[in-house]
């Protein structure tokens, strides 16, 4: 807990020199020789994609427009969302108590840096977001972003006047928190007299998470250079896929030793990629020997956002703003069943279950054991009872009509029996009382235990080196795909047709609008058009499942127009029962519950070369729907949400 509240006020401490442009900078300068320090020790990321993915999105986005698209998705948001669980807390509580934190720990590490010049953790508000005007928004400048994206940008600005934590104004969101960071910074790596820094290079998904405020851990080094230390200041570097015979790569070996010289690996291809400055926690050869902990403190970042881990647990959650807005689009009711088909790592459930005051039932599945654990262990630290949990695989998510007659003869025997049936809806038997069975199983496996270990009290224990292997690759490698952590999750074969209120489809998707994003490369054409099929394969299961008079929301985190408005075409096609919701904002009993925050959607088609034409959304259906544009002046993740609302299925 120490740890969580020293990373959360360095993160917040450090909010200063914020007249550096958060979207807007130069190309990445690639130097052969050392040169100018100041062109290689700095973060001028330049995104790469597949040629024939690049050449898509142009046309989709214009060649301008998807150019910032590319830049922005190299910078983190420079602020964070929280979401309050307002069934244990308040925001006002939790902002008292993060205050609090900052308070407490502002004498115990001062207000300076590694380099020791001083910080001001308030920041300059007046600095915020303000480089991306309406008119670089598109590449018409008669679609500048207005309406809802620019009041929302207004009062984003407005938030932190007073403060680095500040509550959302908008209305019906005053349950959501806002963090103020900043950056990108310019740091001193302390290039002296043609001698490098010592540095620490790292895989590009540990670059990714400590934009994000992570620290540097041991499994995400890469490289490191001679005689490093426990306690010296080390510049970090990132390695990038690079192309290579078999597709791409790092080409960078762990534990190489790094000179800082033209001789070490992609040494000029990691110009521009310095991501920060920090301590080392263990010595080069410790950061090699052992398998887990911190390998750099980082202490001085390019991006200085806090780091929320382990703060006030079951009272916030880090969540995107987008993913927000969608669990509002669902728009709950107390006492309705909702279907969330992939819920992990439990989000979006967990929002709508407080949306609904945690009065209703609310079933999360997903295909991945582990996954769905997450889901439990997330719900159980909110405090929510309403949600349960399967392991399902989306694609069977309708049961068969097999399987809907034997539960169907089942519940009939049982009644004949004079056995007791909580529920008249057959499909509503398989949902048992997780907490019950698994505290039965917990106390069989105590005595278990216990008898085990009185037998062999003085038997002497023999491990084989086989195992000893085994279990070091176990804890290096994670768990795998056929091992699970423990814990008991209910298995299901699905649910019968019409059976829920409202059903929510976060498809797994190509996740193109997560940011940071260092990397793009291994996405191509195929890949893509592969992605809209499985989702519409998903959404045909969704279809089924939600009643009629019901709601059907579906959302991606990704700026694939493939994914997104391609499966709305889909859709308003093949199911002539469905229609999109209109977003009223007029309307005082909606407008709480469907915050319109994001841009229009994209109209018109595209060609591929082999001639398959991807439709996407007509003339008037854009409004319908929300895009959130990781370039524009909101600063989010790129994402999609799309509502339907539907209709008689009879006709």
């Amino acid at each position: 807990m120490k740890k969580a509240r020293r990373d959360l006020f360095r993160g917040l401490l450090s909010n200063s020199n914020r007249t550096s442009c958060f979207f807007f900078f130069t190309h990445r300068k690639l130097s052969s020789a050392m040169g100018d320090s100041s062109d290689r020790y700095c973060y001028e990321p330049l995104l790469r994609w597949n040629p024939q993915v690049e050449d898509y999105f142009s046309k989709a986005y214009g060649p301008h427009h998807f150019a910032r698209i590319s830049k922005a998705l190299t910078h983190p948001s420079c602020y964070s969302c929280i979401r309050v669980n307002t069934l244990k807390s308040s925001p006002d509580a939790v902002i008292a108590k993060l205050l609090a934190i900052l308070k407490e720990k502002e004498a115990e590490y001062g207000t300076e840096n590694v380099n020791g010049s001083e910080t001001d953790f308030g920041g300059d508000p007046n600095s915020f977001c303000t480089e991306t005007s309406d008119s670089q928004y598109l590449d018409d400048p008669g679609k500048a972003a207005s309406g809802p994206v620019e009041d929302f940008t207004n009062m984003l600005k407005g938030s932190f006047q007073n403060g680095p934590i500040s509550k959302c104004q908008f209305p019906g969101l005053d349950y959501v928190l806002f963090v103020r960071g900043s950056g990108p910074h310019q740091i001193d790596y302390g290039y002296v007299d043609d001698k490098p820094p010592k540095e620490v290079v790292v895989s590009r998904k540990c670059a990714e998470a400590v934009l994000r405020g992570a620290q540097v851990y041991v499994p995400g080094v890469m490289a490191c250079s001679s005689h490093v230390e426990k306690g010296d200041i080390v510049a970090v570097s990132v390695a990038i896929e690079q192309p290579i015979d078999s597709g791409w790569g790092s080409g960078i070996t762990r534990g190489t030793v790094m000179q800082g010289s033209l001789t070490d690996p992609y040494y000029s291809e990691r110009s521009g990629l310095y991501i920060g400055q920090g301590k080392a926690m263990l010595s080069r050869s410790g950061i090699f020997r052992v398998l887990q902990g911190v390998a750099v403190d980082m202490c001085n970042r390019v991006f200085r956002l806090p780091s929320f881990y382990d703060v006030l647990e079951g009272e916030i959650f880090l969540q995107n703003l987008p993913s927000i807005v969608t669990a509002h689009a669902v728009d709950p009711k107390k006492g309705e069943r909702i279907l969330d088909m992939c819920a992990a790592p439990g989000g979006k459930t967990t929002a709508i279950a407080i949306l609904m005051k945690d009065e209703g039932e609310i079933i999360a599945a997903d295909r991945s054991h582990n996954k769905v654990l997450d889901v439990q262990k997330l719900a159980a630290e909110m405090g929510l009872s309403c949600i349960t949990t399967y392991k399902l695989d989306a694609l069977k998510s309708v049961r068969r009509k097999n399987d809907i007659d034997d539960m169907t003869d089942l519940t009939c025997k049982r009644l004949n029996n004079g056995e007791t049936v909580q529920s008249s809806d057959p499909m509503k038997l398989q949902v048992k009382n997780s907490a019950s069975v698994a505290s039965e199983e917990l106390n069989a496996d105590k005595t278990f235990e216990k008898t085990v270990s009185n037998e062999k009290a003085n038997e002497r224990t023999y491990i084989s080196k086989a195992d000893i292997r085994k279990n070091l690759r176990r804890m290096r490698n994670g768990p795998g795909r056929n091992q699970c952590t423990g814990g008991r999750v209910e298995n299901s074969k699905g649910f019968a047709p019409n059976s829920f209120d409202r059903v929510l489809l976060d498809a797994p998707c190509s996740a193109l609008g997560l940011k940071p994003r260092l990397f793009a490369g291994e996405e191509t054409i195929e890949s893509l058009r592969n992605h809209g099929k499985y989702q519409r394969r998903m959404f045909d299961q969704a279809v089924q499942l939600v009643r009629s008079g019901g709601v059907l929301v579906y959302s991606t985190c990704t700026i694939n127009p493939g994914e997104n408005e391609a499966l709305v075409r889909y859709a308003l096609d093949a199911y002539k029962f469905l229609s999109l919701a209109p977003q009223q904002l007029t309307s005082v009993s909606k407008t709480l519950q469907h915050p319109r925050i994001g841009g229009p959607g994209l109209v018109g088609h595209f060609e591929f070369p082999d001639g398959y034409i991807e439709e996407w959304l007509r003339p008037g259906e854009e409004e319908l729907v929300q895009r959130f544009d990781p370039s524009s002046p909101l600063d989010t993740i790129g994402f999609f949400i799309a509502k339907f609302t539907v209709g008689s299925k009879e006709t």
